[in-house]
């Protein structure tokens, strides 16, 4: 992807929020089968939010997405974890106020492939049995290819 292509999607998602569907419309469809991983470690509840927002933006656009969940954002896959307080969108998005984990579960359903980082649980009380339905584990190679890949891009958050 290029930097060009990235600011678009990160001006489009700032401007509508999560009203991409007339966007993703326009788009045709024409990169489906494009891939991307997302890795978000941040505790920051907006920079998680605008993670999740972006992502969602990248899905509808045609986006087969892989996110990883590290440190204190490992925490949004956690069965039963709520954040603290919503984040309010644009007034463009009758929605008015979203929660990451729920735009991450949104983001499941419609097919993202969602991983906690393989040191994530070994560094908590928590085990795989705590993680929320289809939340898997990285393994360190797997991740490494993609990442190694000049075909999937990376966004760090």
């Amino acid at each position: 992807m290029t930097i060009t292509k990235t600011l678009t999607l990160a001006a489009a998602a700032a401007t509508i929020g999560l009203s991409v569907a007339a966007l993703a419309d326009n788009h045709g469809g024409e990169e489906s089968g494009d891939k991307a991983l997302v890795i978000l470690t941040s505790d920051s509840l907006q920079t998680q939010g605008m993670a999740m927002i972006l992502s969602n933006a990248m899905q509808q656009q045609g986006t087969d997405l892989h996110i990883l969940l590290c440190d204190a954002a490992g925490d949004l896959a956690v069965d039963g974890y709520e954040s603290a307080e919503a984040i309010k969108t644009p007034p463009s998005n009758p929605a008015g106020q979203v929660k990451p984990e729920g735009i991450l579960q949104m983001l499941m359903g419609n097919g993202a492939q969602v991983d906690v980082c393989a040191i994530y649980l070994p560094n908590s009380d928590l085990g795989e049995d705590n993680l929320r339905e289809g939340v898997g584990v990285a393994a360190p190679g797997p991740m490494a290819e993609m990442m190694r890949d000049p075909s999937i891009p990376v966004y760090s958050f």
